[in-house]
């Protein structure tokens, strides 16, 4: 019994730290707690997985040549937080 305790423990842990910011604080905001605050992460995290691959293919300089590395994933990051925004 102990053992599945500590395992659930863990796996919620596990969930929380990887929770991306954005989806955290609106779980914040509205209070949630427990597994509705683990849900709602989840789904949050889900639906702004959706402009990943839109944001990819918009990674690109001025020159048309695509963006690798820290400015590939500078670009990724700030544009798919934009688009968690816009939602």
């Amino acid at each position: 019994m102990r053992a599945l305790i500590a395992t659930a423990v863990l796996a919620l842990m596990s969930t929380l730290a990887h929770a991306d910011p954005a989806c955290d604080a609106k779980a914040a905001e509205k209070k949630l707690a427990g597994a509705a605050k683990n849900s709602f992460i989840k789904k949050c995290e889900k639906d702004a997985g959706g402009a990943g691959p839109a944001c990819a293919a918009k990674a690109v300089d001025k020159n048309g040549k695509a963006l690798a590395g820290a400015a590939k994933n500078s670009f990724i990051k700030k544009c798919e937080k934009e688009a968690a925004a816009a939602k």
